[in-house]
């Protein structure tokens, strides 16, 4: 079978497009014939080293596709089943050898493209606003990069539980996109200062949230946009790591709550996984949830296509397809 090995930590250039052998499921594992790959920041951050995975490997965490094979003692799934999984390394590929309590069933009404744009932004989007911090009516919400993958789905589901979303975003064109799924007010970072414009929105109050999924270059405004109290929650980095900060910060500014939680900590059961796909799935089939796929590659074309993430040109999901 073909997959994407990378053998060295790199540019995306790195990235090899390599026969491979089949894998087979061994005891509660399940064989999944992937149709659809999701193309997400974190598989960037593996690729380049900054987070550390033995090499070589199979990059990818998210797809969806159908039960090939089931190995001993498997009742989760069953062959011929429609499935989709998040978290689990070696999704860039034709096959994928995956734990079957982490595999999801697909209902019908939702495509293999569909479960394979939504599983992880979308679970991440459910646990930031439902668990990290609960949104609930009246809050004020400032959502990083609204119109990336997971911005759009946390906007969404951010004004379903009844806040009031800022959201920043790069360009005019990403704004018409955000205000489009819900955004209440859209900053363009590129041309001002975004905390001197949370402020004026929020009459000099500041926000009871920020959801910042960039890192290094908001960090710091971040922390000046939220009232006192208030909960930065830091769940990604695609500008860069934020250097070390000296915990006193967080009191000086006013009690503030710094968090940098991942979607394995808040999808560690079965019964939690499928709680937070399921209610995505029913809010898409509802029309309340919609998912945004902004363009397919490929597999052989993975190194195009992180380059088109990491340039931040996507309005929304990419996919590989096998």
């Amino acid at each position: 079978m073909k997959a994407i090995r990378v053998n060295q930590t790199g540019s995306a250039d790195v990235l090899q497009y390599e026969e491979v052998a089949k894998p087979e499921p061994r005891a509660g594992e399940a064989l999944v014939k992937i149709e659809a790959s999701g193309i997400n920041f974190i598989d960037t951050y593996q690729r380049a080293g900054a987070y550390r995975v033995a090499l070589p490997f199979t990059l990818g965490q998210e797809a969806a596709g159908i039960v090939e094979v089931v190995g001993a003692g498997v009742s989760e799934v069953q062959p011929g089943d429609r499935v989709a999984y998040a978290s689990v390394l070696g999704a860039y590929a034709e096959y994928a050898v995956v734990p079957a309590w982490r595999l999801v069933p697909v209902p019908n009404g939702i495509t293999a493209q569909q479960a394979a744009a939504v599983l992880l932004q979308g679970m991440t989007a459910h646990y930031l606003a439902v668990d990290t911090y609960p949104l609930k009516p009246g809050d004020i919400a400032l959502v990083h990069a609204a119109a990336g993958g997971v911005g759009l789905l946390l906007t969404q589901i951010a004004k379903a539980r009844g806040a009031r979303v800022i959201g920043t975003v790069s360009t005019k064109e990403k704004a018409t996109l955000a205000k489009a799924m819900g955004a209440d007010d859209v900053i363009l970072y590129s041309e001002t200062a975004f905390q001197a414009v949370v402020k004026q929105l929020t009459d000099g109050k500041g926000v009871n949230v920020v959801y910042d999924s960039v890192g290094k270059t908001t960090f710091d405004q971040s922390l000046n946009c939220l009232q006192p109290r208030g909960y930065l929650v830091l769940y990604g980095q695609s500008s860069g790591a934020v250097s070390p900060i000296d915990p006193q910060i967080l009191n000086a500014k006013g009690s503030l709550f710094l968090t940098r939680p991942t979607l394995a900590h808040y999808t560690r059961t079965r019964g939690e996984l499928l709680r937070r796909a399921n209610e995505l799935f029913d809010w898409m089939l509802a029309g309340k949830l919609h998912v945004r796929i902004a363009q397919t590659f490929p597999l052989a074309h993975a190194a195009q296509a992180q380059r088109y993430l990491e340039e931040r040109q996507a309005l929304g999901k990419l996919l590989l397809i096998p």
